[in-house]
């Protein structure tokens, strides 16, 4: 799959991922793409050589914003999906890719809202369930 292609993908996927309830409480998040995590993704998240990440969020969750956000130059926090890990996934699994782009755009946003990780996934099995 071609960067544009997938890009889109990951644009059509937004809607089904994050109920339309919370999309105005997204804000200054930036959307990336990348082919995969570098050797700093992979460094600072303890990644060993076989492992990988679909998806990356870096910035000050909501829950963590006070008064005084945003107020100057204030970068925006950063959502990377990493393609070719998310292709490999769906290849793996057995999943449409856009399957795995949506539960990686949920997951990573509930880090934005200030759920760690554990929360994260305890959260992701609740869905499963369901």
């Amino acid at each position: 799959m071609t960067r544009e292609e997938f890009e889109k993908l990951v644009e059509a996927e937004f809607p089904n991922a994050i109920p339309e309830k919370f999309h105005t409480l997204i804000k200054n998040v930036a959307f990336l793409v990348e082919d995969e995590p570098d050797a700093q993704a992979r460094l600072e998240n303890g990644l060993h050589e076989h492992e990988t990440l679909l998806g990356l969020y870096k910035g000050v969750p909501t829950t963590e914003r006070g008064d005084l956000y945003g107020v100057g130059a204030t970068l925006p926090d950063t959502i990377t999906l990493y393609q070719w890990p998310i292709e490999r996934a769906a290849v793996e699994d057995n999943l449409p890719i856009g399957q795995v782009i949506r539960e990686t755009i949920w997951h990573e946003v509930a880090h934005h809202f200030g759920m760690n990780e554990p929360t994260v996934r305890h959260r992701e099995a609740e869905r499963d369930i369901k």
